[in-house]
């Protein structure tokens, strides 16, 4: 099974990996430049002293007595090579094509007094002999073992060094890089047109500086839109009712007939529908309220209880002991909304509150005909009807479910809605809780 490669899905590593592959790709460059340069330094260096230590060792057992020539191998012995009063060991010729270069060193040193003959002695590493005869004919040996140029103790540990100090850099480099993005995107995660704009800050590099200026443009361009649009709305919803009002009472001046009634009931549906038109509108701006402490469960306790007055079948089930700072007009038209809706398609509904960590949760359940799980998502539309059950007969417009999403959303929390388990609908209101 093969394994391919994927490239990172996220922009800082992404960018972290090609800066490292970089960075290392050129310290090795450097680094094998750096090798190669100093080899071949140290290799003239050695051949060169190579050269100057065989003539004048050969000279030095060349002149002294037999008898003193065994005391002088261990003070003439260097690390790669050394001497030997005998034959050596037994080997093959070096050929031609294959010949080290002290060989050439040394032949050149002393191969024109000295007649030279070189073996390459078997073994797991490089080992060759130059065998000569000295003036008395007394045999000498020049052991050879070649070595590659030995690395300082030391550079592992600044090698070490550099690629932390790589890592590091690029874990700044990436981390300067994207946290502008990574603001930007929080801020746009974030925009929501009916709270109260906040601005990105425009400081740092130019890039982010135009950036920041552009989201802002953008954000008050949105916020300038949508309030022209609901202003417009709302006009129009307005300067209606006076035509429909004047309407009505031209139609109760009629004489009582079939024609009357529809009319009349035309009439008082259009005038509802400019009602919620208008109250949507203004639901845009319910941030507009200032916010005070209000303690929750006497606030549920007394939106139950007017229900109860007036003979609908409302119930308050929990109790959450919060004091929360919210704007308590919105609040209520939210849950006034929530809790209309139960009573249209269900006759009852239930109130459940609950405080968790860093949340209060208002539910209102029913026990009606729910909604499709494909439209859940839909009917907080303006203006979108469920056919199935959100007809004009009902007197359904469309915007309850809506201005309580706008509101709950002016007022920092979140409306979800699903069906329960045995059939009906649940709406969620989640606010966020300040506790005293």
């Amino acid at each position: 099974m093969s394994v391919g490669l994927h490239w990172p899905r996220t922009l800082a590593s992404r960018l972290s990996l090609i800066f490292l592959i970089g960075l290392l790709l050129a310290q090795a460059l450097s680094f094998g430049a750096q090798y190669y340069e100093r080899y071949q330094s140290a290799k003239n260096t050695m051949l060169g002293n190579l050269e100057t230590d065989v003539s004048t060792s050969i000279a030095i057992l060349d002149r002294l007595p037999a008898e003193e020539r065994p005391d002088w191998l261990e003070r003439l012995a260097r690390r790669n090579y050394g001497y030997l009063l005998s034959e050596g060991e037994p080997g093959m010729p070096i050929e031609a094509g294959d010949v080290p270069v002290a060989v050439t060193s040394i032949t050149e040193a002393i191969g024109e007094r000295y007649p030279l003959t070189f073996t390459d002695i078997p073994g797991p590493k490089k080992h060759f002999q130059g065998h000569l005869r000295l003036s008395d004919g007394s045999p000498v040996t020049i052991d050879v073992r070649p070595a590659m140029v030995p690395l300082s103790p030391w550079l592992p540990a600044v090698l070490l060094g550099q690629l932390a100090l790589m890592i590091a850099c690029t874990w700044l480099a990436v981390r300067i890089a994207v946290r502008p993005l990574t603001r930007l995107a929080n801020a746009v995660e974030t925009l929501d047109p009916n709270a109260h704009p906040i601005n990105l800050d425009e400081s740092g590099p130019t890039e982010v500086i135009y950036a920041a200026r552009a989201f802002n443009a953008m954000q008050a361009r949105i916020a300038a839109y949508l309030k022209e649009r609901m202003q417009l709305l709302a006009a129009i919803s307005h300067d209606l009712q006076t035509p429909i009002t004047r309407m009505k009472l031209r139609a109760e001046l009629m004489d009582d007939c079939v024609e009357k009634d529809k009319l009349w009931n035309d009439l008082s549906e259009m005038e509802h529908l400019v009602r919620e038109g208008v109250a949507y509108a203004r639901s845009i701006h319910g941030s507009t309220e200032e916010s005070r402490r209000t303690n929750m469960d006497s606030f549920l306790e007394s939106l139950v209880f007017d229900y109860q007055d007036m003979g609908k079948q409302v119930q308050l089930v929990g109790k959450s002991a919060a004091v929360i700072d919210t704007r308590p007009h919105a609040l209520r038209r939210v849950l006034v909304n929530l809790t209309d809706n139960a009573l249209k398609f269900a006759g009852a509904a239930e109130v459940w509150v609950e405080a968790n960590k860093g949340s209060l949760a208002i539910t209102v359940m029913d026990r009606g005909p729910g909604i499709a799980d494909a439209e859940l998502a839909q009917v907080l539309q303006p203006f979108y009807r469920v056919e199935n059950s959100r007809n004009r007969d009902t007197g359904g417009t469309g915007l309850g479910l809506a201005i309580a999403q706008q509101l709950a959303m002016a007022l920092g929390g979140s409306l979800t809605l699903s069906n329960r388990e045995g059939g009906g609908l649940c709406a969620e209101l989640k606010l966020p809780l300040h506790s005293r």
